[in-house]
């Protein structure tokens, strides 16, 4: 644990917050095009976020603004920590890379702020990171022993090769990995994802996270990806190189499971697995965990898609269901199709809502796991605590910086 900082640094950061109010995108703005101009810093970070959505920079400006906030009581700040250590584990971040990051923020405060950026300011700032940087390196470098010290389980990149590809609808698949070396795999927690790196021509080194989706074994990860319509979002530059690349005998470089959403396996309180999307991957592996493991656990796997022909998984979902009397399965479509029959191929017609949880599934003790895309889990995470489900009962994730759920630091005008 480092010192704890000064009296004097803890009011000079809380005299920053309306500044960071203000200004806090345009500094991280800044400071990731600062980072990015050495290409081996560069390549350290998922670019999904930054060029292709632009989502990681608000992110961090709502991440910095809470610990400006919260520098007085770091203790609320526990979950961001360990979120943000997963995170860089899964990016094979290591205490090098941090200098780098010190110095890009402070050139940014400098760059935004102007004059206004004293050098007592500066200089808060620059122990507020150290120390801040020095929890996320001592919570890293123990992830990172005890990945190595499990069964299985390694550092940095291996090589694992694509066994099998499973198309799962129009626009997802799966695909089933295996060691290179033909050793174990670790045995991940139901929920967690895996970080690649990837080599594309022409675009150069790109990392990714995604979701395993199956249940812990000692032989393989299954993921179930999306080819991203580029006409709709930015385009899926990994994830469409995968659907169009990958193929069994591919070789991908992996990192270990990360991530601390995840299933509680030793509780046997109800569960609800709440999913939109492509967001049923890390459901899918709590399911078959559950179904393997403890099938007596009430559990109720909930699924919105839009129609029938992009509704993935649906056959192994009701495999693993059927004849486990604990277990349940409800289908929600947005938009049926002509040929998507009410009973057989889905069960409501229209969005997943908190009210239809609170009134169908056990509120008053079951814990709620949810994934999927940002507008999904905000309609349903402000549901549900307005029905009263209390935070601890409610986890979630999804594909991009969690910080995206609360709301946008404000723009300078």
């Amino acid at each position: 644990m480092p010192a704890p900082l000064s009296p004097h640094t803890v009011a000079v950061i809380k005299a920053t917050v309306p500044a960071l109010e203000t200004h806090g995108l345009a500094i991280t703005r800044r400071m990731y095009e600062r980072l990015f101009e050495n290409a081996d810093i560069r390549d350290l970070f998922n670019q999904s976020h930054h060029g292709e959505t632009g989502s990681q920079p608000k992110a961090l400006a709502l991440a910095v603004l809470a610990y400006a906030r919260n520098i007085d009581n770091l203790g609320a700040l526990t979950g961001a920590v360990e979120r943000i250590a997963q995170k860089h584990v899964a990016l094979n971040i290591l205490p090098e890379h941090y200098p780098h990051v010190a110095d890009a923020l402070l050139a940014a405060i400098r760059d935004v702020l102007g004059e206004a950026a004293t050098p007592e300011i500066v200089t808060a700032w620059g122990e507020a990171y150290w120390f801040l940087a020095e929890l996320l390196i001592g919570r890293e470098a123990t992830i990172y022993r005890d990945l190595a010290a499990r069964t299985g389980g390694w550092n940095g990149w291996r090589d694992f090769v694509v066994e099998s590809v499973t198309s799962e609808s129009e626009t997802i698949r799966s695909f089933v990995l295996v060691p290179a070396d033909g050793g174990p795999v670790m045995r991940h927690e139901p929920g967690q994802y895996l970080g690649f790196l990837v080599d594309l021509p022409g675009r150069g080194v790109l990392k990714r996270n995604y979701s395993i989706s199956c249940a812990p074994n000692a032989r393989a990860y299954r993921i179930t990806v999306k080819r991203e319509d580029a006409a709709a979002h930015p385009a899926g530059l990994v994830s469409n190189w995968l659907h169009g690349s990958a193929r069994p005998g591919t070789v991908l470089k992996v990192a270990a499971p990360a991530g601390d959403f995840f299933l509680d396996r030793q509780s046997t309180e109800p569960v609800v697995l709440v999913s939109g999307g492509v967001g049923l991957t890390p459901m899918v592996s709590m399911l078959e965990s559950i179904a393997v493991e403890t099938p007596e656990r009430p559990t109720w796997f909930v699924h919105g898609a839009l129609n029938g022909r992009v509704h993935a998984m649906r056959g192994h979902v009701q495999s693993l269901v059927a004849n486990r009397a604990a277990l349940s399965t409800r289908t929600f479509y947005a938009e049926p199709e002509p040929q998507d029959r009410p009973g057989e191929h889905f069960d409501e017609a229209g969005m997943i809502t908190a009210e239809w949880l609170v009134a169908n599934t056990p509120s008053a003790s079951a814990t709620y796991y949810l994934c999927g895309p940002k507008p999904f889990l905000s309609a349903l995470t402000n549901g549900l605590a307005r029905a009263g489900i209390p935070a601890e009962r409610v986890r979630f994730e999804f594909f991009g910086p969690a910080d995206e759920l609360l709301e946008e630091p404000k723009q300078a005008a």
